[in-house]
């Protein structure tokens, strides 16, 4: 889907300097010096305009939350809609996933959300999906913990599972129609229109398998 781009979209950013982190390779390792605390660190890869993150971070206060959206427009508009609740335990990045590991140190990172990434369908794109191999494992190498993939694309949640395996992860949780099974749950501006229109959600959480 097209974004409609922020005329000036730079300028309007820097009003947001207390939320959106400019040059987050200068923390890596230190993102307690950040939040000003040792909590736990969630990291959403593409927030899109931050609905998940900001309810998310708003009723879990001693977790530390990351909202990662390489698309400067979207940031831009979450910050708009969200910025006047700002919360002390919510920091954007505005970036790509491919640089992860220039952002984060190894283990640095408690949880991951991968919520609604672009699927890719095209097999000359598959190195571009965030559940690929390469991007998997930046992921794991960041990660003490888990990863929470939601989508609707059943090819997509089909691929991922079959890497999650190749690589060895630990299945914890999977629903095959997540608003059935936990109709509750938070959801992202897009997920509430994949509903709306019957679309079935498609969940897993996973983890690295302990070593022996």
């Amino acid at each position: 889907m097209r974004v409609r781009k922020v005329k000036n979209v730079n300028e309007k950013l820097k009003q947001y300097d207390d939320i959106l982190i400019d040059d987050p390779t200068i923390y890596k390792g230190k993102w307690n010096e950040v939040f000003k605390n040792d909590n736990p660190i969630y990291l959403e890869i593409g927030m899109g305009k931050g609905k998940f993150i900001n309810e998310t971070a708003k009723l879990n206060p001693n977790i530390n939350y990351i909202g990662l959206e390489k698309v400067s427009s979207i940031v831009c508009k979450s910050l708009v809609i969200f910025s006047e609740d700002k919360k002390d335990n919510l920091k954007y990045i505005c970036n790509d996933a491919a640089f992860l590991k220039d952002m984060f140190q190894d283990n640095e990172v408690k949880k991951i959300y991968l919520n609604f990434s672009d699927p890719w369908p095209k097999t000359r794109h598959e190195k571009r999906r965030l559940t690929s191999p390469k991007f998997l494992q930046n992921m794991l190498d960041i990660l003490d913990g888990d990863i929470e993939f939601k989508t609707d694309n059943r090819s997509l949640f089909e691929y991922s599972l079959m890497e999650f395996n190749r690589l060895g992860l630990e299945i914890c949780e999977l629903s095959l129609n997540l608003h059935e099974d936990k109709p509750d749950c938070i959801t992202t501006e897009y997920e509430d229109k994949f509903v709306s229109r019957g679309n079935v959600i498609y969940y897993v959480r996973i983890k690295q398998k302990e070593q022996n």
